[in-house]
């Protein structure tokens, strides 16, 4: 949520105007949000969603974040799930964001204190499916590392940056001690979806409030599960060749 966003990410911020009529559109669904967990409870078979759920995700760990974006969800009392890439907010980090401003560490846990869920999306924000093994493990694991020592407490969920996995991505997230991940898909979650590519809608600077409103009535885009198509594994290998050449490239 900005005003005047960076360029490269400008396609995905909203302006604090806009922000605003969305959560409102949420609330006035009759929807009930709920944080990732309660989705990894439903589909693991421990407990039933409430009726009419919706799940809020903030990815990555703008400078808003812990500010006025978690002050606007907790004045409507909207819980979400925040995925913080660990290289971009600790201290001495790196990762592969553009220049952006960024929030530190240190207020991961004030951000549980607003109500919202802490899951990782990683150190550097690369590519994952087109990682090597080691260059994979490193990236599940050593970001929800940090993050378990930042906050005190297991670290259960994962979002791939930009939505980008694979069969060897989804088991090596499992592998690693997570018990849920998000994708991407541009597409509605349902209650058979799978617990390690959970799909999401990404909100555009262009998308209006009734587009969201279209959204949460169910409507407006497709329904996962479904498998991927050949334009997504055309793409796939794509990356994969380019990475060979380039390295591990920002995954945006």
């Amino acid at each position: 949520m900005m005003d005047d966003p960076p360029d490269w990410i400008a396609e995905f911020t909203v302006t604090p105007t806009q922000f605003a009529a969305h959560l409102d559109a949420v609330v006035r669904s009759g929807r009930t949000p709920v944080t990732i967990s309660a989705i990894a409870d439903h589909l693991a078979g421990r407990a039933p969603l409430p009726p009419r759920p919706v799940l809020l995700t903030f990815d990555d760990g703008f400078a808003d974040l812990p500010g006025p974006t978690a002050e606007a969800l907790a004045e409507r009392a909207l819980p979400a799930t925040a995925y913080l890439t660990t290289g971009a907010i600790a201290p001495g980090g790196h990762s592969l964001l553009p220049p952006a401003p960024m929030m530190t560490l240190d207020r991961a846990a004030e951000l549980e204190r607003y109500g919202m869920e802490i899951g990782s999306h990683t150190v550097t924000h690369a590519q994952l499916d087109t990682l090597s093994g080691k260059g994979l493990a490193y990236e599940l694991r050593s970001s929800k590392a940090v993050l378990e020592d930042a906050l005190g407490h297991e670290v259960r969920h994962l979002a791939y940056p930009h939505g980008y996995n694979s069969p060897r991505v989804r088991a090596m997230s499992a592998r690693a001690g997570y018990e849920t991940a998000t994708a991407v898909r541009h597409a509605l979650s349902s209650d058979r979806d799978e617990r390690y590519r959970i799909a999401r809608l990404i909100v555009r600077r262009t998308h209006t409030v009734a587009d969201v409103e279209g959204w949460l009535a169910g409507a407006g885009a497709r329904v996962a599960p479904y498998r991927d198509g050949p334009k997504t594994i055309a793409w796939r290998w794509y990356r994969r060749a380019r990475a060979v050449v380039h390295g591990p490239e920002f995954a945006g």
